[in-house]
């Protein structure tokens, strides 16, 4: 990954106007700079405002960006901080979905937010997907090596697609597997985007959407048979706070909700790999059976890594912040890159460091996730690097001579190759 040339507080070198004193962004709207430098955008700014409230526009409506752990309860605290109306037409059409658990608050959030607790944070359902997707991947390895070179974060994606598929009481044949995977990556990679990428992911999500609504109703009808417990069963079954099933399109959009994030736990295994080539020592002991650093690994991965820059909410009523007035309807940005790579938080956040996970978790996002926002599948990513960072440790391959920076203006971040290996 390219390091920043200044690394006092975030992942962006100072500029001439740094030795004036801070600057004061002007209220315009600030979208292009966010799609141009990516995750550097708003931890810059944040560098260089003085102030405990960032204040912007993005896009065309004013903002407050926010960073620091008061600032993560701050924002995870559902009385403060709203979901609805504020993710952009963009990212519901290539990620979320139109009236998906993400767009909801209170009890309407609250119900449909139990039944993913439900599938995603039971400790036992939590273990039969990482078995799962570990059977998965044994069975692909030696075709792996059949073909001698990969490109990584593709081949995972078959791997956790299999898996997950299998898992949520979905059918499909091994032949069938890389044209879901490829749009479920599709998804992840072209939301934060514009040009061929979005609107690769947009397609990709109405394929999915589409394909989805009408297995929804053909377990409803009966014409279809799934396991009892299954995801797609719990999902099919649900009913929401007006006592109705689900749409079958937005039940859809619920199972692409368990699904896309599973597969896109891909890009973490390539970093998984990177790390592992940047930073061999780490090698020998994660490959041994050692549950301890397997999960500090993952976590270390997890902080260091770019994935999601930021959060963003809007006020639910006139607030403060540390002195700061935000008003209604303001939309609030809580910085997740920057507030990884704080030094004050992490002491030399840029070096790869698995042992500080040895004694303290990664809180990335707070609250409690049947109140709140926070991500009710964090334990199925922790496992499933868990699973499969060791297992990278032990396969043997080599990594062929090429660029593998990793540049932060790309949303979502990810090494240009893929990262390719070639097994032995």
């Amino acid at each position: 990954m390219r390091q920043p040339a200044d690394t006092r507080f975030h992942p962006a070198p100072p500029r001439a106007a740094d030795a004036h004193g801070p600057t004061i962004l002007p209220p315009v709207d600030r979208t292009l700079p966010l799609l141009l430098h990516g995750y550097a955008w708003l931890p810059e700014q944040l560098r260089r405002h003085d102030g405990p409230a960032l204040r912007t526009r993005l896009p065309r409506r004013p903002a407050v960006a926010l960073h620091g752990p008061e600032a993560v309860r701050f924002f995870y605290d559902e009385r403060h901080i709203h979901r609805a109306g504020v993710l952009p037409e963009p990212v519901r059409s290539t990620l979320f979905g139109h009236g998906a658990v993400h767009g909801l608050d209170g009890p309407e959030h609250q119900l449909r937010e139990a039944m993913f607790l439900g599938l995603l944070a039971d400790p036992h359902r939590v273990d039969q997907l990482v078995d799962s997707v570990g059977a998965a991947w044994d069975q692909s390895v030696p075709l792996w090596r059949e073909r001698g070179r990969i490109v990584l974060l593709d081949a995972v994606a078959d791997v956790l697609t299999a898996g997950v598929a299998r898992w949520a009481g979905l059918t499909l044949r091994d032949d069938e597997v890389p044209t879901p995977a490829r749009d479920l990556v599709a998804m992840v990679d072209g939301f934060a985007t514009l040009g061929p990428r979005h609107w690769r992911a947009r397609l990709a999500h109405r394929r999915r959407e589409r394909e989805l609504a009408g297995l929804i109703e053909a377990v409803r009808d009966g014409s279809i048979d799934v396991p009892a417990g299954s995801a797609v069963q719990t999902v099919a079954q649900h009913r929401d706070a007006d006592g109705a099933p689900l749409n079958p399109r937005v039940a859809a959009m619920e199972l692409l909700n368990i699904l896309r994030p599973t597969v896109a736990v891909c890009w973490f295994a390539a970093f998984a790999a990177h790390a592992l080539h940047r930073w061999p020592d780490n090698r020998e002991r994660l490959a041994k059976d050692d549950p301890g650093f397997a999960t500090a690994f993952a976590q270390e991965v997890r902080r260091f890594y770019p994935f999601a820059p930021f959060v963003a909410g809007r006020a639910a009523t006139d607030l403060t912040f540390a002195g700061e007035p935000i008003p209604a309807g303001t939309m609030v940005l809580l910085d997740l890159y920057g507030h990884q790579h704080d030094p004050a938080l992490w002491g030399d956040p840029y070096a790869f460091r698995p042992q500080r996970f040895l004694d303290t978790p990664l809180i990335p996002q707070g609250g409690d996730p049947a109140t709140g926002h926070r991500c009710p599948g964090e334990a199925i990513v922790v496992g499933l690097l868990e699973l499969l960072a060791p297992r990278l440790a032990r396969l043997d391959y080599t990594v062929p001579d090429r660029d593998l920076a990793i540049p932060l203006s790309r949303v979502i971040a990810r090494p240009d190759s893929g990262f390719v290996i070639v097994l032995a």
